[in-house]
Formats: C-alpha cells, sequence, structure tokens
C-alpha cells in the first residue's frame, strides 16, 4: 500500500499542534462514519487504508471519540481489524461494544483480552451471542460471580464438561446461577442430577436446622424423583410435537400413516413425527407417549409394541433415534430388544391389562 494512497483519507501533517486537536476529533468520526456506510463496498485494500489510518487517529483521540468509532465498527461484518482489536482492549467504556458485538474479533482474540483484563471486560465478552468452548472455559475460569452467572444464562455459549462442572459448583451458594443453569438446553444427565443435589442439599440442611430430620432424610429420595422428571422434561423440551402431530394428521387422511412412513421418520431420526405416527396407530395421546419414550427404562415401550404387533426393525430404529439416542447405553437397546423377541403378544397384553388405557411414563 501506498503512502499515497494513504494520505488520500488524511493528511496527517495538518494536525499537528494543539489547534489540530479538534480537527483530529472531527477526522477519526468522519473516517469511521464513512467506512461504516461503505465497508461492503470496500476491497480489501481499502479496508486496510482505513485500518491504517483509523489505528491512528484512534491513538490521537480523547475517550469520547475513542467510544463513538467503536459503535461506528462494532456492528460491521467486515471491519479494521487492527483497529477494532485496538478497541476491544481499551478502557471498558470503549471496548464495551466491540466486546459485545463484533465478529471480527476471533476467538484468540477474545482470550487474549479475558486473559489481560478483567472482570468489566469478561462480562462484556460474556454477551456475544456466540461463544466457544475455548472463550467460555477462559471466563468461567477468570470471571466473578456476575460473568459467571452472564455465561451460564447465554444460550449461545458453548459450555466444556469442565466449565459445566465449575459452575454446577459455584451455583452450591448461588440460587441465581442455580436458576441460570437449570434453564440451559445443553445440560447432560449427570449435570442435572448434580444440579438437583445442589438444591437438595440446600433444603436438607435448612431442614436439620430446624429440628426436621426425618424430613430431611426422605429429601434424597424426592430429588431422585425430581432428577427424573427434570431429566425428561429437559428432553421432550427439544421437539414441537403439536406441529409434528398436525404433519402427521394431514398424512393419515391421505391413508399414508403406517409401520413404513414409521420407519422413514426414524431413518430420518425425527423423533417427533415417530412419536405422532405411533401414537396415532395405537390410538393413544402424543403427550403420553412422548414420556414413555423419553425414559431411560424402554421396558413399558417394549410391553407396548409387542402388544400392538410393530416389528422387531421398527422397535430398533425407535431405540436409536431422538432421546434414546443419548439416554440408552447400547447393553440397554441389545436387552430391550431380547426382551421385545422372548415377550409374546399375549404376554405383552396381560401386562397391559394392568395398566390404564393411556400410556404410564
Amino acid at each position: 500500500m501506498s503512502e499515497a494512497l494513504k494520505t488520500e483519507l488524511v493528511n496527517f501533517s495538518e494536525l499537528t499542534g494543539e489547534a489540530g486537536n479538534a480537527r483530529k476529533a472531527e477526522l477519526a468520526k468522519h473516517v469511521a462514519a464513512l467506512f461504516a456506510l461503505t465497508s461492503e463496498r470496500c476491497s480489501d485494500e481499502q479496508v486496510g487504508i482505513y485500518d491504517s489510518v483509523l489505528l491512528r487517529l484512534v491513538d490521537m483521540v480523547e475517550g469520547e471519540v475513542r467510544r463513538y468509532v467503536a459503535e461506528q465498527m462494532s456492528g460491521l461484518k467486515r471491519g479494521p481489524r487492527d483497529t477494532i482489536r485496538r478497541l476491544a482492549d481499551d478502557e471498558i467504556s470503549i471496548a464495551e461494544p466491540i466486546l459485545v458485538r463484533s465478529t471480527v474479533l476471533d476467538d484468540e482474540d477474545l482470550i487474549k483480552i479475558a486473559e489481560k483484563r478483567g472482570n468489566s471486560h469478561c462480562l462484556a465478552i460474556a454477551q456475544r451471542e456466540v461463544l466457544s468452548v475455548g472463550v467460555t472455559d477462559i471466563l468461567v475460569q477468570q470471571g466473578d460471580l456476575k460473568v459467571k452467572r452472564k455465561v451460564a444464562g447465554n444460550d449461545g455459549a458453548s459450555l466444556s464438561d469442565a466449565s459445566m462442572k465449575s459452575l454446577i459448583n459455584d451455583a452450591a451458594s448461588d440460587a441465581t446461577l442455580q436458576n441460570f443453569l437449570s434453564e440451559r438446553g445443553d445440560l447432560a444427565e449427570a449435570h442435572i442430577a448434580d444440579l438437583i443435589a445442589i438444591a437438595s442439599e440446600e433444603v436438607r440442611k435448612k431442614l436439620h436446622d430446624a429440628g426436621r430430620g426425618a424430613e430431611a432424610e426422605r429429601v434424597g429420595e424426592a430429588a431422585d424423583i425430581a432428577a427424573q422428571h427434570m431429566s425428561n422434561q429437559y428432553w421432550l423440551g427439544k421437539y414441537d410435537f403439536k406441529t409434528a402431530r398436525s404433519r402427521v394428521l394431514l398424512l393419515a387422511k391421505r391413508g399414508m400413516v403406517n409401520e413404513a412412513a414409521l420407519r422413514r421418520f426414524c431413518s430420518e431420526d425425527r423423533f417427533a413425527e415417530a412419536v405422532a405416527t405411533l401414537a396415532f396407530m395405537m390410538r393413544v395421546e402424543v403427550e403420553e407417549l412422548s414420556h414413555c419414550m423419553v425414559s431411560p427404562n424402554p421396558e413399558p415401550f417394549i410391553v407396548l409394541a409387542k402388544s400392538f404387533g410393530f416389528s422387531s426393525i421398527s422397535v430398533s430404529g425407535l431405540l436409536s433415534i431422538g432421546p434414546w439416542r443419548h439416554r440408552l447405553t447400547p447393553e440397554v437397546r441389545v436387552a430391550a430388544m431380547s426382551l421385545f423377541s422372548r415377550m409374546t403378544v399375549s404376554e405383552a397384553k396381560r401386562k397391559m391389562a394392568h395398566w390404564d388405557k393411556k400410556v404410564v411414563a
């Protein structure tokens, strides 16, 4: 890049002395605003020119002007990388919009700033729409409780197992963090159990302190039940059964709801549609059947499938999709299929005779 190109935007020789201070601020704002308007149409060389000029200007102006430049740069898909890095490493009143919104910063940039700067910078980073595991690991390690709450409440933040465990450990003494974690959509079974244990331990302590020891000893059993319920609700919340049921009813009007359709949904891992198809064929409610098919114990489903005469191919497919793809171990699937093979239709119907007409999860 030639010096002539650089000076097309700004003649730095005119910015010397006290008289040039107002001019520097004015130019910094104008150049930033101009680039914000034209960034999508700029060539890589032109972006480089703006970057070189803005980088020099932001080091010449006061914080208020740097904040203005940061605001202009923060929402751009293409931006002057060195300038944005410089602003992101500035005091928090200037860096915040960049740290929260700029997609020009990469994970390496964010990690360096989080490691170098304090909680205020970490808190701003924690508000980004998307956070990688590498970034959240640093935020959880370095940040204070406010940062950890913000990470836990950010649906776009990916968390490693280590970070999740660390947050759960901190949640033992912070109800707000417990709430944020319990609402996340990426909790593993073990994480859910750990959260329940934390909450139940707090309840147990309060009961003991109040002299209600017998009740305190029953908290563990109640916690196990709550954990199972919470876990089931977590998995069911991932699927839109209402829409799936509507689609299946449309297929039913054309006579296309059968075991072949069920196997097709299984092959495509379309769990909600598979449940809705199965519910239509069994004449049971989708909601009741979905609870049966999310449980880590597949035996009630095996009894239902055998009593209604479904094939082993369909049953095997259903055991390997949706929540069961994650919740059932290979050994449990083998045992379930073995039970299906051994059980006769009459035996399955006798078991069902002891149940309500609706499926019991």
